[in-house]
């Protein structure tokens, strides 16, 4: 056996390559996207504008931001052999594999021929897929197919709840879908978005390092966590159950989903800003069930565990309030994060090494093989 070498599980605080688009949890920044801080940019900008800075390196002017919106609108029309597919997929199949299938079949349909074509394949597929899986969804579950054009929204998150529910939302629901999708979109070098750089780093194209990103997202250790925290918190009928519940969960080692990060210690930014939001909806709603819940399970996790919710946790609540089925909000991630996992392949290519770390050999020594009459 060979000797071992010190290793860190899970790569945790190994440095895995260098970027200018992101950091997490480092001291005196926080969250912030190339230089601005996550509270920012909740507060003050539209998603296509975070897309933007995200993918381009900068904030749009008024200009830039018109002309992107319309690029983006421009770019809602799905191809009628993916319409044929998403047609065929049958509706008990999970909705990140409708995602993964889709991107993978655009990439067939659309092909990133050359580098030089990689922001206009990563803009057809950010405007894209909030279409696909309302598409999908609206078929497969109610027999209706809806046009993913015409459509009076601008904003990425205001257009995908006009397709779900085929009205255009609230102030309040556009707002909160806006900040959803800025708080996903971009979070360093997390599973999904280092196997995106991963792929990249093989010189793959753009359609299968998002595709690689989907499947990584889809499990319930990151992206799936917000939909096992909704059948968490639905599976209590009041705060008071959840406190009594919570304690014996963790006793029996069972996973409360939604809660710690592999970075940050204290507290997660986006969890704050997004439970705002969860409390504004409660409060329109005029029912608090849900959110009282979710509250009560935090204070448990804190006062028991001292584990804090990440993102996830207060967007699973916030969904619920705005009428959308759960397995739908993993979905609504990937609608986020595409803005993110782009330009990481963005900067992955233009100082390309392939990736390639080592590993802690632990099986046997070496070993002579034996005539197969002797073994």
């Amino acid at each position: 056996m060979t000797d071992k070498k010190p290793s860190s599980e899970g790569l945790r605080g190994q440095v895995a390559g260098k970027t200018a688009i992101c950091t997490v949890g480092k001291a005196g920044k926080g969250l912030t996207y190339r230089g601005y801080g996550i509270e920012d940019l909740a507060r003050n900008t539209q998603f296509e504008e975070v897309a933007y800075l995200i993918m381009y390196g900068h904030l749009p002017n008024a200009s830039e931001l018109k002309l992107y919106q319309e690029k983006l609108r421009a770019m809602r029309v799905l191809p009628q052999p993916l319409i044929d597919t998403l047609e065929r997929i049958p509706k008990e199949t999970h909705p990140m594999e409708v995602m993964r299938t889709a991107c993978s079949l655009l990439g067939n349909l659309e092909p990133e021929k050359e580098f030089s074509q990689q922001h206009e394949a990563a803009n057809r597929l950010l405007a894209s897929f909030p279409g696909i899986i309302c598409y999908w969804y609206r078929y497969s579950h109610e027999g209706v197919r809806i046009s993913v054009t015409n459509r009076e929204s601008d904003n990425l998150g205001a257009y995908f709840l006009e397709l779900l529910f085929d009205k255009v939302p609230s102030e309040l629901h556009s707002r909160v879908m806006n900040v959803s999708f800025i708080l996903y979109a971009e979070h360093e070098f997390n599973a999904s978005t280092f196997t995106a750089r991963i792929c990249a780093s093989t010189l793959s194209d753009i359609y299968s390092c998002i595709t690689s990103a989907i499947g990584s997202l889809r499990g319930p250790l990151h992206g799936g966590a917000n939909e096992e925290a909704m059948d968490m918190i639905d599976s209590f009928d009041s705060p008071q159950e959840a406190v009594e519940a919570i304690p014996k969960m963790i006793a029996e080692k069972k996973k409360i989903m939604g809660f710690g990060h592999a970075v940050y210690r204290k507290s997660d930014p986006r969890s704050a800003i997004i439970k705002t939001y969860a409390r504004q909806l409660a409060d329109e709603a005029g029912s608090s069930e849900i959110y009282d819940i979710a509250e009560a399970i935090e204070e448990v996790m804190w006062s028991t565990k001292e584990l804090f919710p990440n993102a996830d946790f207060f967007h699973a609540p916030a969904y619920k309030y705005m009428g959308l089925p759960t397995k739908l909000f993993t979905p609504l991630f990937v609608c986020g994060r595409t803005a993110g996992w782009a330009a990481h392949v963005f900067e992955q290519r233009s100082d390309n090494r392939i990736i390639r770390p080592a590993a802690e050999y632990t099986g046997p020594d070496l070993r002579k093989v034996k005539p197969i009459g002797e073994r």
